[in-house]
C-alpha cells in the first residue's frame, strides 16, 4: 500500500513539524526537509584533579568517564521517557553520546515492548523523537535525492522495522488482511497524530489515522484516484481484490475490475463510482465509506441519466424499436 516528517534539530536538539499527509480526499502529505542534531559519541572527557600535576596530566591524558553498564543506560532511558510522558516500557537502551551544545545533554536510543522506539535527548524538558517517524522521513527524502543526508536515525535492529507496529495498529483499526509492509507517511497538521499506510499480502491496503473516537481507515483502491494519493505498498492488481470485496453481494459481483473513477457522492451520503470490468457492462456502485461495501450497482445502461453516465465503458445506443406488422387493410 500507500502518502510525512521531522528529524532532530542541530544544536537546539528541537522537533521540525511532520508533514500533514491525508486521510481524507482534499488534505495530501506535505513533506518537510529533515533536519539533525549532532551528537558527541567520541567519549566524555573529564580533566584531572586540580592538584594533579601539570606532567602528570601531560603524561596520562585527561581521565575517561567510566562507560555505563546496560541495565544503567536501560534505567537512564526509561527515566527519560516516563518523564516525557511517552507510555513506553523500555526492553532495551544504547547511549549514543551527547549533543554538542552547551548542555551537553546525554542521548539514548531505547526500543519499547509495544510501539514504536524512540531517540531521547536528556534535557530539561526531555526531547523524544519516534523511530518510525524518522524512518519515514528519511524515506521520503531519500525518494527525492538518494544521496540526502537524512539526519540522525535509529539503528537498533527492532527500531529498523516498522512493520509488526503498524500491524498491531491495523489490528486494533479491524483490519484483518496479513500486514507485510507499514510505515509512518506523514502527520495530520490539524490533529498532530500521525498517519500510517498499511500494505497487505494479495489484498487492497489502507492509509490509517488515530482519531479521538478509534481509528478512521481510508482503503488504497480509493487513494489510487486521487492525484497524490498513491499506496507504496498495494500494487494495481491488489487494488483490484479491493474492488471485489467492494462490489461483493450485488449485480456487479462477477467484475473484474480494471478501471476506475470517482463520481462524487448521492443524496444518501454513499460514494458513487464507475467501474469499468475486463469483460461485459461497466456498473456504477455507491459505496458506504464506513463499511466499504456497495449498497447497490447500476450498470451503464441503468445508469446512462446519472452525473453523465458511464465514460470508461463504451455503452452500445439502444436499439431501435422494430416497425409494427401491417395489418390486414394494409396490406
Amino acid at each position: 500500500m500507500k502518502t510525512l516528517f521531522a528529524a532532530i534539530c542541530g544544536v537546539a536538539a528541537v522537533l521540525t513539524a511532520v508533514p500533514a499527509a491525508a486521510q481524507t480526499s482534499n488534505r495530501q502529505p506535505d513533506n518537510t526537509n529533515p533536519q539533525r542534531p549532532v551528537v558527541d559519541n567520541g567519549g566524555d572527557g573529564e580533566t584531572a584533579n586540580n592538584d594533579s600535576s601539570s606532567a602528570s596530566r601531560t603524561r596520562s591524558g585527561p581521565r575517561r568517564r567510566a562507560e555505563p553498564t546496560p541495565a544503567q543506560n536501560l534505567a537512564a532511558a526509561q527515566a527519560i521517557v516516563t518523564a516525557a510522558g511517552l507510555s513506553c516500557q523500555a526492553t532495551e537502551a544504547a547511549r549514543l553520546g551527547v549533543t554538542t551544545d552547551e548542555a551537553k545533554s546525554d542521548t539514548y536510543e531505547v526500543i519499547c515492548a509495544t510501539g514504536p522506539g524512540y531517540l531521547l535527548i536528556a534535557s530539561n524538558p526531555p526531547k523524544t523523537f519516534n523511530c518510525i517517524e524518522l524512518a519515514s522521513q528519511a524515506m521520503t527524502t531519500r525518494e527525492r535525492d538518494p544521496a540526502a543526508d537524512v539526519g540522525q536515525q535509529c539503528t537498533l535492529p527492532a527500531n529498523q522495522n516498522p512493520t509488526p507496529v503498524v500491524a498491531a495498529y491495523a489490528a486494533e483499526a479491524g483490519i484483518t488482511c496479513t500486514v507485510d509492509q507499514g510505515a509512518a507517511i506523514g502527520k495530520n497538521s490539524t490533529t498532530n497524530e500521525l498517519i500510517y499506510e498499511v500494505g497487505c499480502a494479495d489484498a487492497d491496503g489502507f492509509w490509517l489515522e488515530k482519531e479521538a473516537t478509534g481509528w478512521s481507515l481510508q482503503p488504497c483502491y480509493d487513494l489510487a484516484l486521487q492525484a497524490n494519493g498513491r499506496c507504496r505498498f498495494t500494487t494495481t492488481a491488489e487494488n483490484a481484490m479491493g474492488w471485489k470485496g467492494v462490489l461483493e453481494g450485488t449485480t456487479a459481483a462477477a467484475c473484474d475490475v480494471q478501471q476506475a473513477r470517482r463520481v462524487g457522492r448521492d443524496a444518501q451520503g454513499l460514494n458513487v463510482y464507475e467501474v469499468k470490468c475486463a469483460s461485459g457492462d461497466g456498473y456504477f456502485a455507491r459505496v458506504d465509506a464506513a463499511t466499504r461495501k456497495a449498497q447497490r450497482a447500476q450498470t451503464c445502461v441503468e445508469a446512462a441519466n446519472v452525473a453523465g453516465g458511464c465514460t470508461l465503458t463504451t455503452v452500445a445506443p439502444a436499439a431501435a424499436p422494430a416497425p409494427a406488422a401491417p395489418t390486414a387493410s394494409q396490406q
